[in-house]
């Protein structure tokens, strides 16, 4: 159904190198390929030329729907290998972007950093349970101990940026003196139970590096992590080590590109403090994927994502954000601050890697959606994945478990199988299979569908006795059995109630015993979602997405009457609508078609009404809009997703303040009570002018504050949390416990 993680949040700050660049470009300079053939490798050949004509087509058609400087692109599968470059480096100077040219790698430094930490580990010279002071002494003792292993995996309850000036250092600063920018801090909750995304974590892990091997940060890299990886364009990113490939750094302002602000990333060295040119990116993905850098074991340790105390996944392992998307096991990075927003993604059971890097600030969400499309067309020959649309909530419910289960068990059965991964031990298959039917019971489902959504969206967690990953790795595994291996790719782009149908009928072939094969109720739920998928599907949509058809516009009323065909269950073209609507943007009339479109085919999708909503705020027609967000708020999904939490998250893909302004007070009506949702909209009512409006919005973050202190005074303090000043709690869309939003943050981890 839909995506089972959060998007990117990258917030990027600036560069310098912009001396000879005027003040204001245009946003879209003309488009320039730039191809330059990669550098001799013995080991590297191209895709077939119809597969790479295909990803060429695909960065294009996707560089044409906005604003955009210079994209560097790198897609490696086994041996073969593509990269191209996009645009200019230098917008100014007319220099082109190719693979030779070097980005600000960010938040991917962590990745790095991570690599040495444990290639120290593997060497005994550093002990992943030791606490940080031993090996960082002007680090002072907490109030708790904070280990290694912590760190590794943002546990470690160490701070992040909290407030603007936390991260805008624009002087070079030492080892020490880095560490000394937030060592008097105190830690926000006690190491293990609780997720923090945080670059100053991983700078103690930097020093940690100096300490255990004798050498400085950039000289280990060089000689352990750079060098043996082939990453010849690699190093830190200081203005002395920069060369005439360097990116010059843009920020998007309204319809134009300006120059970055400066940021010496010296302060952040090892959190976010290298460069290097997507060819280097290749080289390192290659040698994690070879085990060149560590063993097979420590790899695969490193993309097991970290538990926190009472249970919950956080979707990070050690140095790499890591988690299955449509089947596929994901162990990925991303990277934003000025000058910069960069991205990696590996699929290690796949020995396939996708690198992305522009000059562009703040383009997460831009390169999230390409690493899919380049996903797609490398791994699925380019069928696209889609989810499931459904009128029934109970419905929607179920096969939004059946989609996770489906997706956990594909991912943790080929990581485990042709990766390095491990399966949890299995001691009761029987009994998981019958909490997976009871968690699909239709009558639990319609009594409390929040609920519902909740318990199956923690059902992969070890709190929950990581009931997807084993029963669904155990269906895959006897679908490969049964049908081969190349029968489990097609469920990515078939949907999860295909995947259930295959592992029943395989049982039939294997003789399955009775209690592994579901409840009546959902061996019926699991025909019928067949059956309505069939009638729905739409032939020239097979195997294209809707926006890479020749004409779309020819294919809506065969969306219609598929729609008609099969009302209750049917496949789920928000997604591609959406992207029609954001090739229209220069065509408002155009744009706001395929929006209401996406609305008409799916009044139940949150994303869709979302959009809409969002649509009808670029165009002034605030009073619209608002009921739109409310239809996305009471969808089962929204009413998880769209927290006080999840709207400040969504805020920060958001670059309009007239749209953000619109989605607070949409926001407020749905949440009344959440101080932070009023003290965002004041800020954006003081910025739009509107003294007034600010004035009564603190008035109500106040109220809101005494309701909120009122209700903690009565309820039972978690243990061991100490919340900084002024801070929110924060949960995810599952009520889980995970990253505030932060001031300035170096990057989510997530592509």
């Amino acid at each position: 159904m839909k995506r089972l993680f959060v998007a990117l949040w990258l917030l990027v700050q600036a560069g310098p190198a912009f001396a000879q660049t005027p003040a204001e470009k245009p946003a879209s300079p003309p488009e320039s390929s730039a191809k330059v053939a990669p550098e001799p490798d013995a080991k590297a050949s191209g895709f077939p030329p119809e597969v790479q004509r295909a990803l060429d087509a695909l960065v294009r058609a996707d560089l044409k729907q906005g604003p955009t400087a210079g994209l560097s692109v790198g897609v490696m599968r086994g041996g073969q290998r593509w990269m191209n470059g996009y645009g200019y480096r230098d917008v100014a100077k007319k220099l082109p972007a190719t693979v030779r040219t070097t980005y600000r790698m960010a938040s991917i430094t962590k990745s790095f950093t991570a690599v040495a930490v444990m290639q120290l580990a593997q060497a005994g010279k550093l002990d992943l349970d030791a606490d940080i002071h031993t090996l960082v002494p002007e680090y002072p003792v907490k109030q708790w101990p904070v280990s290694v292993r912590q760190l590794l995996g943002h546990l470690g309850g160490v701070p992040t940026y909290d407030s603007p000036s936390a991260g805008n250092n624009t002087k070079p600063v030492t080892t020490k003196e880095a560490i000394g920018l937030f060592a008097d801090r105190p830690l926000v909750s006690e190491p293990g139970t609780r997720y923090l995304y945080t670059t100053w974590g991983f700078n103690l892990l930097g020093a940690a590096v100096e300490t255990a091997s004798g050498q400085p940060y950039r000289e280990y890299l060089r000689d352990h992590v750079f060098g043996p990886a082939n990453m010849s364009h690699a190093d830190v990113d200081e203005l002395s080590t920069r060369d005439a490939q360097q990116a010059v750094g843009y920020r998007v302002s309204g319809a134009t590109l300006k120059p970055s602000r400066f940021l010496d990333v010296t302060s952040r060295f090892a959190g976010g403090g290298t460069r290097a040119t997507v060819e280097d990116l290749l080289g390192f993905a290659r040698a994690v994927l070879d085990h060149k850098l560590v063993t097979r074991e420590t790899m695969g340790r490193m993309q097991a994502s970290m538990v926190t105390r009472d249970g919950h996944i956080t979707d990070y392992g050690m140095g790499f954000a890591t988690y299955p998307l449509r089947g596929h096991y994901i162990v990925a990075h991303a990277g934003g601050q000025p000058e910069t927003t960069t991205l990696l993604v590996l699929l290690p059971a796949e020995d396939t890697a996708i690198a992305l890097a522009t000059n562009v600030e703040d383009e997460a969400k831009r390169l999230r959606r390409l690493s899919i499309r380049l996903m797609e067309t490398v791994l699925d020959e380019g069928a696209p994945a889609r989810g499931g649309h459904f009128t029934d909530p109970v419905d929607a419910v179920v096969y939004e478990g059946m989609g996770r289960l489906a997706s956990y068990g594909l991912a943790y059965h080929d990581w485990a199988t042709r990766g390095p991964g491990t399966l949890p031990r299995e001691t009761d298959l029987a009994g998981a299979f019958a909490k997976v039917s009871l968690l699909f019971e239709r009558a639990a489902i319609a009594r409390d569908g929040r609920g519902a959504m909740e318990r199956i969206r923690g059902a992969h967690e070890p709190r929950a006795e990581s009931l997807f990953i084993r029963v669904g790795a155990h269906m895959a595994a006897t679908v490969e059995k049964a049908m081969g291996a190349e029968r489990l790719r097609a469920y990515r782009t078939q949907g999860a109630a295909g995947f259930f149908a295959d592992y029943l009928a395989a049982c039939e072939t294997l003789k399955c015993p009775e209690t592994e094969r579901f409840s009546p109720s959902v061996r019926s739920d699991v025909a019928r979602f067949v059956a309505g998928w069939k009638r729905a599907e739409v032939p020239a949509l097979k195997r294209t997405r809707l926006e890479a058809a020749k004409d779309p516009e020819r294919l809506w009323p065969s969306l219609k009457e598929a729609a008609v065909r099969a009302p209750a269950v049917r496949p789920d073209y928000t997604d591609e609508l959406l992207t029609l609507a954001d090739r229209a943007k220069r065509k408002p009339v155009d744009r706001m078609r395929w929006l209401e479109r996406a609305t008409e085919l799916h009044p139940e999708s949150m994303d869709a009404h979302l959009a809409q909503a969002v649509g009808l705020l670029e165009a002034d027609r605030e009073p619209e809009a608002i009921p739109h967000v409310r239809e996305a708020f009471e969808t089962p999904e929204g009413s998880l997703v769209l927290s006080p939490t999840g709207f400040l998250k969504r805020l920060l893909d958001t670059r309009s303040p007239k749209v953000a302004r619109g989605l607070l007070r949409a926001a407020v009506m749905l949440h009344p009570d959440a101080p932070e949702l009023w003290d965002a909209l004041a800020k954006r009512e003081r910025a739009l002018g509107d003294a007034g409006a600010a004035k009564a919005a603190l008035a109500q973050a106040k109220r809101a504050r005494q309701v909120r202190a009122a209700q903690e005074a009565r309820a039972p303090k978690a243990p061991g949390v100490v919340a900084p000043a002024g801070s929110a709690p924060a949960q995810d869309k599952a009520g889980n416990t995970s990253p505030t939003v932060p001031v300035d943050p170096e990057s989510s981890p997530e592509p």
